[in-house]
């Protein structure tokens, strides 16, 4: 410890992990600070929390652990729909994974909110039909 006076000390005692309501509402927040283009667009998405991927998902994507997977999008992108949802097609949802993304954040120096922030919009961009080496091309400044 350096003993520096103007970094007060944290009292971890009474501290607990962000829950599954604390992310959801970073990721309502995130949703509502889009872009209009983007949020109009986005109006439709469900997002959903839980604190790690389904078992199937872990085998389907063939994850190594479920701390493999922060986030999920799930339905059909905006480029694959047609002009009216077929009978009993589920909303598209976003999926943000707790533990996951909790575990990620302990290992860098990214705010949670940034994070959560991040982890949704990439989701969002599978939504509008990007695939992940386009996100990653686009995060290089190569689109």
């Amino acid at each position: 410890m350096n003993g520096n006076q103007d970094n007060p000390k944290i009292v971890w005692g009474p501290l607990a992990a962000p829950s599954l309501d604390d992310i959801e509402a970073m990721a309502l927040d995130a949703l509502e600070s889009l872009p209009e283009p983007f949020r109009a667009l986005s109006r439709d998405l469900v997002c959903v929390v839980a604190e790690f991927p389904s078992q199937d998902i872990v085998r389907d994507m063939d994850l190594e652990t479920p701390f493999d997977l922060l986030g999920l999008f799930e339905g059909i992108g905006l480029t694959e729909a047609g002009d009216t949802p077929e009978t009993g097609q589920m909303p598209n949802r976003i999926w943000l994974y707790r533990r996951p993304i909790l575990d990620y954040w302990a290992e860098h120096t990214d705010t949670l909110s940034e994070i959560v922030t991040h982890v949704l919009i990439h989701e969002i961009g599978h939504h509008f039909g990007l695939s992940d080496d386009d996100m990653y091309a686009i995060d290089r400044g190569e689109r």
